[in-house]
């Protein structure tokens, strides 16, 4: 999964150029490391995460609230499993979080000589700034990826004489009495299990500082929010499938084994409902924001996926609870078999999220748990065979718990209330397959991505007047192809490799001849070759480059320096330390042969 390297840097361009940049016609992605600091925090965005505060608080307090209503009944074993479905995940998402923070923070309060060594490095990474010096990472004798990616932040500083190094004490340690006040208060945050609420708070003064200052500090602001943000929605994803999936079956099946339904009952299940297609929605959103090669999603989109969501979980979790309530063993056992399944799937899908191969494990291990509620894409590429064989499976299943719960129900359930029960899956499941249909044909951040296989044709004229240019495909008749240089289909999907001539190479377009493509002739002046190249020149003086030997992970997956903490504060020392903001670069997968030959022989 990691290369091996002894130090020696190769040449190559930046391979984060945003798909703007070498696909014509492609609205502009906003780039990470812009001067003004990414995307502006808007808000929008602060409402957004108002809103997620909300929705972590109704959730955790309606689930107590009942519990405690439990015990006040009698219920004791309701009780019992009500809280132990609270505690247990919110101690383990605690204990997690708690953790990152003692990584980010032990630099900070360890005393003079880890902070005089991490200035040290920065300052001689803002002498390189100066003069255009690239940073590039070193490994050693050690193999796999967290060897390369723990490598990747002992960045070599390289002094220059146009750009003398910065003191180390400039970038000294906090005073003793911040730092226990600091620990201390992180300490009983998340003994409070409150560690998600700070992030969240802690984001929205983020937010607020890069919108509030100038270009230099805005951009550091910038960086911090986007890892906050990354961190905040990965805990909260673990901790809705770990607490509200479960506790959503479980409220469900207890309302259906006594044929009752409680207020409460029904408020802590649409609460958690409503948490479990937040997050999925929120989750993507953030990913997609963390890429500068994808295009960001909108606000419109996000709330089409979580109603997605919400329906398709709300009908498969009602399905669970109504099998559950008559076969408690089986339906343990149809669990169990699905997520071995399910697991089993996503790891012979070779998936590249984690740093080690235990890891990644883990990771596909937890992906299973929810591959048991909904869809969650965790593999780069056209992913419409795959949903609509997981779709397909899930819909089965649902007919079968169904009608499994309808032959076998008790005698006290009448024949109109299972037959508005059995209409409510279905109807639910219905409703959330149209708004994934919403999603993919009109508020996919790529464009309408289903639309060039149902064969609709676009004028060129109403393309640019919708604002889509270059996102939506084109039908040209073959007369017409046959005049144009460039062929590009509908971004960021199969993209035929060209030459520097502009022409297309062999073989590629037969293979993707079958599908209508919008076909573009570029000016010579204009030639996204030759602006890739100008704008590359260009930035190569802008600032400090860290190069990560490794190769970039495709989407979905993370990039490494938002998932390895190590790069994370390589990335902050540099932002305060430099002048201009420090481009990531990581070891391409597209070199050419001389490149590739170079660095083979180095290692």
């Amino acid at each position: 999964m990691a290369a091996k390297s002894d130090g020696a840097a190769v040449s190559v361009e930046d391979d984060n150029t945003p798909r703007s940049l070498s696909e014509p016609g492609i609205p502009a992605a906003r780039p990470r490391c812009s001067a003004a600091g990414g995307k502006p925090f808007t808000l929008l965005d602060c409402c957004w995460v108002l809103c997620a505060l909300l929705v972590f608080f109704s959730d955790g307090a309606t689930d107590l609230w009942l519990a405690a209503d439990y015990y006040l009944r009698g219920d004791y074993w309701w009780f019992g499993l009500t809280l132990v479905f609270v505690v247990v995940p919110s101690a383990v998402v605690q204990v997690l979080s708690f953790r990152w923070f003692v990584y980010d923070y032990s630099d900070l309060s360890g005393g003079d000589g880890a902070a005089s060594g991490s200035g040290a490095a920065a300052a001689g990474a803002a002498g390189a700034a100066a003069a255009g010096d690239a940073l590039s990472t070193k490994d050693g004798e050690q193999r796999g990826g967290s060897a390369a990616a723990g490598n990747a932040a002992n960045v070599t500083p390289v002094y220059t004489s146009s750009g003398p190094p910065v003191t180390a004490g400039r970038v000294g340690a906090p005073r003793r009495c911040c730092t226990v006040c600091m620990w201390v208060f992180q300490t009983v945050l998340h003994v409070l299990q409150l560690g998600q609420v700070w992030r969240y708070i802690h984001a929205l003064y983020l937010g607020a500082q890069s919108r509030w200052h100038s270009n230099g500090p805005r951009r550091h602001f910038h960086w911090r929010l986007m890892f906050e943000s990354a961190d905040i929605t990965m805990l909260r994803l673990l901790e809705a499938f770990l607490k509200s999936a479960p506790q959503l079956v479980l409220q469900l099946s207890i309302m259906i084994h006594g044929n009752t339904v409680l207020p409460l009952q029904g408020l802590s299940a649409s609460a958690s409902l409503v948490s479990l297609a937040w997050m999925i929605a929120s989750y993507q959103k953030v990913l997609r924001d963390s890429r500068d090669d994808k295009l960001p999603m909108s606000y419109k989109a996000v709330i089409a996926q979580m109603l997605w969501h919400f329906f398709t979980i709300g009908a498969r979790t009602v399905a669970f609870a109504l099998f559950a309530s008559v076969f408690q063993l089986y339906f343990g056992i149809f669990i169990v078999s699905h997520w071995c399944v399910m697991t089993f799937w996503i790891i012979q899908g070779e998936t590249d999220f984690c740093m080690s191969k235990w890891e990644e494990i883990i990771y596909n291990m937890v992906v299973g748990i929810i591959y048991i509620f909904c869809w969650f894409n965790v593999k780069e590429g056209p992913s419409r065979f795959r949903m609509t064989v997981y779709y397909s499976v899930t819909l089965a299943e649902n007919v079968a718990l169904t009608a499994a719960w309808y032959t076998y129900r008790g005698p006290h359930t009448s024949d109109s209330y299972a037959l508005v029960v059995v209409c409510l899956v279905a109807c639910s499941f219905a409703l959330g397959t149209f708004f994934m249909l919403v999603y993919y044909c009109w508020l996919h951040p790529d464009g309408p991505v289903l639309g060039s296989q149902w064969g609709g044709c676009v004028d060129e004229g109403m393309v640019g007047a919708g604002g889509v240019a270059g996102v939506i495909d084109a039908c040209l008749t073959p007369s017409q192809g046959s005049q144009t240089d460039m062929v590009i289909t509908s971004p960021p999907r199969t993209l035929p490799r060209t030459k520097d001539t502009g022409e297309p190479v062999p073989g590629d377009r037969d293979r993707d001849s079958c599908l209508p493509v919008f076909q573009v002739r570029p000016s010579p002046s204009s030639s996204p070759a030759l602006l890739h190249r100008t704008s590359s020149s260009s930035r190569a003086q802008e600032g400090p480059v860290i190069r990560i030997d490794l190769p970039r992970k495709r989407y979905p997956a993370w990039d490494a320096h938002f998932i390895d903490r190590r790069l994370r504060k390589t990335i902050l020392l540099l932002e305060t330390t430099s002048a201009v903001s420090p481009r990531i670069q990581y070891r391409s997968s597209m070199m050419g042969s001389k490149e590739v030959l170079e660095y083979e022989t180095t290692v």
